[in-house]
């Protein structure tokens, strides 16, 4: 009897414990995945509130109002120009877009978080509730002058493609913009059977191999995992062997012995290769997880696809072609963007943030802005080495494009061989930032399918180019009347 009590003691502790680990578990998976379970068009207790509440506004960070309701239905930015440039990140009153800030924003958008208080004082007063406002740190003329910017080049004109801006220092997302874009107002036939798939938000949701920006990773891990690597010299022939396969550099170049500088500024493949077999598969594996990838990227204001690493098929080559930002790796724009903009920031990688604040029909604030490090992905001292070999590629390497008068611009191109619909392509990247106090700004941009003989250099920095300069316009005009970017 003593010991089938005791039996029962240990069971009881047992199915205690299991209960425990159930509710700590139950509470974790609500404050970590609650807004995207909240946020599905599958929801009844949303699909309700909708009928009883008209919903907030959605404002860009200068007031611009991009989402409003007028007679019971959702209307968009007045200028055409501008509301196809931010439907990605705004979202449509279809649920054709996953993750705007339509969807994800219900909580607030529909007045989940209203209080007691404002229910009844609304009700007294005879008024439909109302949801509340959400003002975003998007610039959504920036986000116009970058679609511009994509048509204003022959290179680029009639391209898919994305581009994303952040503040580096407090994760501010200033633009985000994908291609092909369309018109929420106007959504037909055709758009729904586009084969561009133009409801698809290429910054967050598309992951693409990323040619040779990956290379500020690899040389991360050189820096922390090959003896006096700064002081060594690396020798490109121009077509290294690996189990049989060639890799080889733009229009089969030999380089001959390089420095990591050097190699770096002229984006040597070879050079690349070389440097990942020596450290090995797991050195370059856990510097690409010190930057995030294979995490799972968890934000609070934005859905991202998770970054890759590959962990199987690791050949020797599959290895050496990861050094250069190839084999099975793939992240997305705004991923890479967070890469860039922690070299800059010396070595800290924030959050991605696109809420600035969030306040009531009736004046009540909901929320503010705050800043967030999601990690460490660096040191300050090797950030800053690898902030000078990017500088170095905007002013004696392939991406001079990007370059921008008055303005230190540091910088990574990438050609990235890829597949679409069974044909090889390649995607052109530029990621980079302005090296300023008063501008801390990195951006990734992302053009598909570029033209033969085009990359990175020739495509996507020019676009970066161009989205610096209208930052820098946007500083000074700001300065006269003491405002600031966020």
């Amino acid at each position: 009897m003593k010991q089938q009590r005791h039996r029962f003691k240990i069971l009881a502790l047992i199915l205690f414990g299991m209960f425990f680990l159930l509710a700590a578990y139950g509470g974790y998976s609500v404050l970590t995945y609650g807004n995207r379970w909240f946020s599905s068009k599958w929801n009844p207790r949303v699909r309700s509130q909708k009928e009883t509440v008209i919903a907030g506004d959605i404002l860009d960070v200068n007031g611009v109002t991009l989402a409003t309701t007028v007679d019971g239905e959702r209307v968009y930015q007045e200028n055409e120009a501008i509301r196809r440039a931010v439907v990605h990140l705004v979202g449509d009153n279809q649920g054709q877009v996953s993750n705007g800030v339509e969807t994800f924003q219900t909580s607030y958008l529909y007045g989940f978080q209203t209080s007691l208080p404002e229910m009844i004082a609304s009700l007294f007063k005879g008024e439909t509730r109302r949801g509340d406002n959400v003002t975003l740190t998007v610039d959504s003329k920036l986000c116009a002058a970058i679609v511009d910017s994509f048509n204003s080049y022959e290179k680029t004109a009639g391209k898919n493609g994305a581009a994303v801006v952040m503040n580096y220092k407090s994760g501010a997302v200033l633009a985000l913009t994908s291609l092909p874009s369309f018109d929420p107002q106007n959504i037909t036939e055709d758009t729904l059977n586009d084969a561009g798939q133009p409801f698809w938000n290429r910054v967050t949701q598309s992951v693409y191999a990323p040619g040779s920006s990956f290379k500020v990773i690899t040389t991360e891990a050189a820096l922390t995992g090959i003896d006096d690597i700064l002081n060594l010299d690396i020798l490109c022939t121009g077509g290294l062997d690996v189990d049989g396969h060639a890799i080889r550099d733009w229009g089969n170049a030999i380089h001959g012995n390089l420095t990591l500088k050097q190699a770096f500024t002229k984006s040597c493949n070879n050079a690349f290769a070389l440097m990942a077999l020596d450290m090995g598969d797991e050195k370059l594996r856990q510097t690409a997880e010190s930057f995030g990838f294979n995490d799972n990227f968890l934000f609070r204001d934005l859905v991202v696809e998770n970054s890759v690493y590959p962990t199987t098929n690791r050949s020797n080559f599959e290895i050496a072609w990861s050094g250069a930002g190839q084999s099975a790796i793939v992240a997305s724009p705004m991923h890479m963007c967070m890469v860039a903009a922690s070299i800059a920031n010396g070595g800290v990688m924030m959050e991605p943030r696109l809420l600035q604040s969030v306040d009531s029909y009736g004046g009540i604030n909901r929320m503010k802005f705050s800043s967030k490090v999601y990690r460490n992905a660096l040191s300050s001292e090797d950030a800053d080495i690898i902030k000078g070999f990017m500088r170095a590629v905007v002013t004696s390497g392939t991406g001079s494009r990007a370059a921008v008068e008055g303005l230190t611009i540091c910088g990574k191109t990438g050609s990235a061989e890829s597949s679409m619909n069974g044909e090889s392509v390649t995607h052109g990247w530029f990621i980079g930032f302005i090296d300023s106090e008063d501008m801390p700004y990195a951006v990734a941009v992302l053009v598909e399918s570029v033209n033969d003989g085009d990359g990175g250099g020739s495509t996507a920095a020019p676009i970066a180019g161009d989205i610096f300069r209208y930052i820098k316009t946007m500083q000074t005009a700001n300065a006269a009347t003491s405002t600031d970017l966020p």
